[in-house]
């Protein structure tokens, strides 16, 4: 049965992230439309926690955890994150920032092993760099890349150590919880830079956007902690090469744009490490 967990999760984890690229895509026609990345991210967190918290079963002894620093980090990694990639995407196609943003796995690799003492696979550290072949390859860092790209690779930074957090902290309290926990946490770390952007008023597309967009982005995330409560991160960290697929139909169908043919190489050989990585996983799994 082991050798089978990695495909149960691939199902679970490619829904998560087509629900959090669609967030992504309402978030970007919300910026094309003028609206300000901050405001769009703050509406995200702040929306999500306002619907979720009655669900969220949260408890007065669980008020604590909100001190406790790494629930704090975490918060502000995920904040910072969607706050990076919203950027890029008010000026990059939505599959290109993707792209960029797949330097995520490779840090969440080293991150898992380094501070989670999980094992590094020589073979899949190999992997990982042909990935990171293929994010050189569609960000073009020295060849024309534009600051839309550069914090795409910064929203790949601050989510590949967001996984990790997630995974450290999977087992010490409720997923509900840590979803409930990172909207608030967003929300109010978010809210001050927010003021001056707030829009006076939003029609019924804008205001279905917006719920689009925090909706979508909460629910992939909290899918993303159940994975995450018992597959290890650096297992989990290559499933994230699904984004890509969702994000290329999304960007050629919503927007209109594809990428050019050097970018669709780059994406071609993420998707094939992660893959590989996927396939590597199974087989260390199904051993004894």
């Amino acid at each position: 049965m082991t050798s089978h967990i990695p495909f149960r999760v691939l199902g679970v984890v490619v829904l998560a992230m087509t629900l959090i690229v669609t967030g992504d895509a309402a978030g970007k026609t919300l910026t094309m439309a003028g609206a300000s990345p901050f405001f769009v991210a703050w509406s995200r967190f702040a929306v999500a926690a306002v619907v979720l918290l009655p669900f969220s079963g949260l408890q007065a002894a669980e008020l604590r955890g909100f001190l406790d620093w790494r629930i704090l980090l975490r918060g502000l990694l995920i904040a910072t994150g969607i706050l990076c990639i919203l950027t890029a995407l008010r000026t990059e196609p939505i599959a290109n920032v993707f792209g960029g943003f797949f330097v995520g796995p490779i840090v969440a690799f080293a991150l898992s092993a380094l501070v989670l003492k999980e094992r590094a696979d020589p073979s899949r550290v190999a992997l990982l760099l042909v990935s990171f072949g293929g994010v050189l390859l569609v960000v073009k860092p020295g060849f024309g890349m534009q600051a839309g790209m550069g914090f795409a690779v910064l929203a790949g930074c601050f989510h590949g150590s967001y996984l990790v957090a997630t995974r450290s902290l999977a087992g010490q309290y409720r997923p509900r919880f840590l979803l409930i926990s990172q909207l608030i946490i967003g929300a109010v770390v978010l809210l001050p830079f927010t003021l001056e952007a707030l829009p006076q008023s939003l029609d019924p597309t804008q205001t279905g956007l917006v719920l689009i967009s925090a909706l979508g982005s909460a629910a992939g995330n909290f899918l993303l902690v159940l994975v995450n409560r018992t597959t290890p991160a650096n297992v989990v960290a290559p499933l994230i090469y699904s984004q890509l697929l969702a994000a290329t139909v999304l960007g050629g169908v919503v927007f209109g744009t594809w990428p050019d043919w050097v970018a669709l190489l780059g994406l071609c050989v993420i998707v094939l490490s992660g893959l590989s990585s996927l396939w590597l996983a199974g087989r260390r799994l199904a051993q004894p």
